[in-house]
Order: structure tokens, then sequence, then C-alpha cells
């Protein structure tokens, strides 16, 4: 009787102990993918409301804590009787209850913070070093673009232009294969902390002889209307050049490459036709897929990369999408970047571990 006791309480004592780390080992990798793929989800939904005219609203998760109760009782028992009838009999025995009532709590981007993150267009000192650490050069600038040199991106606001100028993705393709030759970077001085001028480079060491890409430098300059022979030049924010050895450009806001994301999308032709979106933007110039693919249907796949619904269909994009889905990486990193320049705070999660 004695043994069982001491069993029960013993185990109760270890399951105490132990409950709380690894508990906290497993619920750290559980949240942190539970908040990706709530961002995930975020986003896609967004990008489709913009489709729609709805008006956006970001809302941060920024603390979780995960309330667990865990409990166990044990104790003897013994039963004394006559040896001739029954005897005595000793017994043990024990309970153990568990709950799990997670705690979030919400608040929305507003005011200052709000017109910083998804309004202001990125500046180009934060969107073009990131070709630097391997972000592809014309997935980048697709994404946050609307002009460079005059060449015009998609938009979605209808008009001659909203599929963009050929010239805008020739001059994407060339800038890619400068990059993956090694022949494209960007050099940037800094004042106080804060960047002052960036610089398109292009071309290598001396003595290299590598035609493919002095013919691609060459269709640069042309397209952007630069000087023939230099190899530096700086990047302003406006429409039109200051002169032969700059390059103007035209970045959008956050809420500009949802909206533009979004104006790329397949919707029921009904829709369309009742006037609740405008007609998908097509794309011309040889870059006919959408950055971001999203399906539209009545029911998603259940191994969807992403999947929302809104008024009655489900949109999703394909786990098997690899182009789609680091698209939409990209542009998580980049709404990332935008939010670190405000308020933001990243999520408090708390988890008990006693």
């Amino acid at each position: 009787m004695r043994c069982a006791a001491v069993l029960v309480a013993a185990a109760s004592l270890a399951g105490c102990t132990s409950f709380g780390t690894n508990y906290l080992r497993a619920n750290q990798v559980d949240y942190a993918r539970a908040l990706g793929d709530a961002k995930k989800r975020e986003m896609l939904a967004l990008i489709v409301g913009l489709r729609f005219g709805v008006l956006p609203s970001f809302i941060e998760v920024t603390q979780i804590i995960a309330a667990y109760q865990f409990g166990a009782s044990g104790g003897p028992a013994l039963q004394l009787g006559d040896e001739r009838v029954a005897g005595s009999m000793a017994s043990a025995s024990g309970s153990v209850s568990y709950a799990n009532h997670p705690t979030f709590t919400f608040a929305p981007t507003t005011g200052e913070a709000y017109a910083n993150a998804y309004i202001r267009p990125l500046p180009a000192s934060m969107v073009l070093p990131l070709a630097d650490s391997g972000i592809p050069i014309d997935l980048l600038l697709r994404l946050t673009a609307q002009s460079i040199g005059g060449l015009q991106n998609d938009t979605p606001l209808g008009g001659p232009q909203s599929d963009g100028s050929p010239g805008f993705f020739e001059l994407l393709r060339v800038l890619r294969q400068l990059q993956l030759a090694g022949k494209l970077t960007f050099r940037y001085t800094e004042d106080d902390k804060h960047v002052d001028h960036i610089y398109l480079v292009m071309g290598g060491e001396s003595g290299d002889d590598d035609r493919a890409s002095d013919a691609a430098m060459a269709r640069v300059r042309a397209l952007l209307h630069l000087s023939a022979h230099g190899s530096q030049y700086e990047i302003g924010y406006g429409a039109t050049p200051a002169s032969s050895n700059t390059i103007p450009l035209v970045t959008r806001s956050i809420l500009g490459i949802l909206s533009n994301l979004g104006a790329q999308i397949s919707v029921p032709p009904a829709d369309v036709a009742s006037g609740a979106t405008r007609p998908t933007v097509r794309l011309v110039g040889g870059e006919t897929r959408p950055t971001v693919v999203v399906h539209v249907g009545d029911r998603a796949p259940a191994d969807a990369y992403v999947s929302t619904d809104y008024e009655g269909k489900h949109y999703w994009i394909d786990r098997t999408d690899f182009d789609s889905k680091y698209a939409f990486t990209v542009l998580q990193n980049l709404i990332a970047l935008a939010e670190a320049n405000g308020d933001t705070k990243a999520p408090v999660v708390t988890i008990p571990a006693g």
C-alpha cells in the first residue's frame, strides 16, 4: 500500500516537472507556424478584398498567452476484513486533468503608423539593396516599381497603359540577365545612418570579355535613355530623368502592391459583368503570367499553400506553384520592412513552463 502511494505521488511530480518544458519546446514552433499561416491568409484576403474595392484593415497579433491547466491527484485505499471471509485489501488510485485556454490580443494599425507602413511609397533605398541579397531584381521591381525611366508597370486603374509598357518588362528581363552574370549591383551612401544616395552599377572587373553582358548593358542604357559610356547611374524618385546619368523611379506603396496583385487575379465573369470589379489586367511584352497566380473556384484544394473565401467563392495559391509562393514570401518580407519603420511591435508569446 505504501509503495503504491509513493508511486502515484512520484508520477504526479514527474508529470508536472516535464509538462512545462515539453510544451515550451513544442509550442515555440507551433505558434511560430500558426502566426506565419495567419499572416499568409491575411495577405491573400487583403489582395482579394482590394480586387473588389474593399477597404483594407491591418490587425496585428500583439500578445499570445498559452494558458495550460494540469492537475494530478492520487491516494491509497485500505479495506480491512475478516481473514476467514474476504481478508484485507489495499489499492491505489489517481486521476489526471488537462485544459488549454490560450488568449490572443489583437491591435489594429491606425494613424501615422498606418500611413507610414502602407500608404506612403516604399523608398528605393529600402527596396533595391534587397537585390544584392539574392532576391531576383525582376521580381523585386515588378512588385515595387510603378515606372522606371518612364516605362510603365501595369496598374489596376484602367486606361490605355493599364497592362504596362512592353519596354518595362523587357528592362526587367535584361536586368535579371545582368544580375545572374554578376554584372549588376547597387551602391549607396549614408549620412547620419540614413541612405542619402543610391546608384545602379553595371559591369565587372576590367578586362572581362562577356559580349552577352555588354549587349545587355547597352540595352539597359537604350531603354532608360542613359549615357552610352557610363557604368554608374544615380536613382531618383520621379517620372522624368534629371540628366542622362540618372534613372527616375516611381515606387509603389504596400497598398499599391496589393492592389496591383489583386488586379491580376481572375474572377468570375459575373462579378465583372455586374460591375462588382474591373476586368482582369492582362500583361504585355512577353510577360503574361501574373506575379502571383491566384485560383478561384467553389472549393479550394485541401493542400493549398494558402486560401481564403469571398462572397461564396474560394481563392487560393497552389502548393506546387513555387514561383507564386516565392513572390508571396517576398511580398511578406517587404511588408515586414515597411512595418519596421513604424510603431508596429512583434507579438509577445507567453508560455507557462512551470
